[in-house]
Parts: C-alpha cells; structure tokens; sequence
C-alpha cells in the first residue's frame, strides 16, 4: 500500500510557495498550522514559528487566506491545525464553512475533545496513553484518518522514533479500519521509514518547519528525501 506522507507548515506568507515545493517533493497532504499564542502541544521549533507568525500579523483570517493561496497551487488534501481556542474566537460552524471555502479538506484541532463539537469534521488525536475506549471513540468520529501521537509529550525532532508507536498502532489497528498515521519526534528518512513500517502514514513537522526556514528548494530536497525513505 502506498504510505502517505503529511507535512507540516506553519501559515506564514511564504508559505504558498514551501507548500507547493512540499508537494512536489512528494507531499500528499499539507498540515497548515494556524498559529495560537499559547500552543500547548508545541515543542521549540513550532512554537517560535508560531510566534513569528503571530508578529507578521497571521490571525485566523490571515491564514485562511493563505490557505485559499496553497489551495491555488496545490491539489492535495489541505488540513488547518489549531486549537480551540481560536475556533471559540472565530466560531465554529463559521470556521469549518470559511476554511472550507479557502479549499481546506478537514481540520486538526489540538485540545477539543471528541464529545464536543460534533459540527467540527476533524481528524481526531489519539495518544499512547488514551484507552482503548477513547480510541474507539475517535475512531468512530474521525474525518479520514487518525492522527496518532507517537508520544506522550510536545513536538519536536527526536533522536529515535517512539518506543510506545507499535502497541498504539496495533492497539488501534484492532479497534478499527481507518487509516492510521504518525506523527511527533519524525525528523529523519530513517524514522519516516521505520514509521511507514507501522503505521498508513508519516506525518513531519518540527523539522520541515526548521527546514522550510532555508527555502523551498530546501524543503523540496528533504521531502523527496523522506518520500524516498518510504
């Protein structure tokens, strides 16, 4: 089965061109970071994109602009991540129509619960610590695939891949069909390799945000590198 690849951009104004470059590098979603001045999940790299983000003037309308600009240059999946809190700001039912219309595909919103917002169509987290039921219940909920959290802890490049990743998939696997794809701590060819081995996909973050910061034909290089890997 071909292993999907996820890569993760922080909404900035470069960012249409680094999605593009992302792609043709062999990205087939592209993660959209709407920046959150208090991003609990967030290791260093993202954070400080995050607040960078925030300096440039990036709020939710912002980003959904740029979206709307990715959305022109690409034809992948296109998923905003943010936190609630920014949806509570914006309004929800308001969000999923706008980022709709911006050519969002589904969205990832950190810390909002299963049970709530229903109206909210997202790709739901499960970690290694969350129960058997709670997986069940976000697997039944989920808009697509899960998003499984490879540790317990924030983002950011690691030096191996989890240890915990391989119980959480078969844990999950057992629980139901959706596909299954990993992410937090996957820097390297090496790790999205020995992810793909487990998991549907590979998501990466922390370092093609650090990458991306040298340019699209940077990133395009690394995620070819990775594409390559899996």
């Amino acid at each position: 089965m071909n292993k999907k690849l996820v890569i993760y951009l922080v909404c900035e104004p470069e960012t249409p061109e680094l999605a593009a470059a992302a792609v043709e590098g062999g990205a087939d979603v592209v993660e959209l970071g709407i920046p959150f001045s208090d991003p609990l999940a967030e290791g260093p790299t993202i954070r400080l994109a995050s607040e960078r983000a925030l300096a440039r003037g990036m709020r939710t309308k912002q980003c959904l602009d740029c979206i709307a600009a990715v959305r022109e240059r690409v034809d992948v999946p296109l998923v905003p991540m943010t936190y609630a809190a920014i949806l509570e700001a914006y309004g929800y039912e308001r969000f999923v129509a706008d980022s709709r219309a911006a050519g969002a595909t589904s969205a990832i919103v950190v810390d909002l619960p299963v049970e709530e917002h229903a109206d909210v169509p997202r790709i739901q987290l499960v970690a290694p610590t969350s129960t058997d039921e709670r997986i069940a219940a976000c697997a039944a909920s989920t808009d697509g695939w899960l998003y499984l959290v490879s540790l317990t802890g924030t983002t950011g490049a690691r030096n191996d891949v989890s240890p915990a990743l391989a119980g959480l998939v078969e844990r999950t696997r057992a629980l139901t069909d959706a596909p299954l794809y990993a992410g937090f701590g996957i820097s390297t060819p090496a790790h999205a390799a020995a992810v793909a081995e487990l998991a549907d996909g590979v998501v990466v973050g922390s370092r093609a945000v650090q990458v991306a910061e040298e340019g699209p034909a940077a990133l395009r290089d690394y995620v070819a590198s990775l594409r390559a890997a899996i």
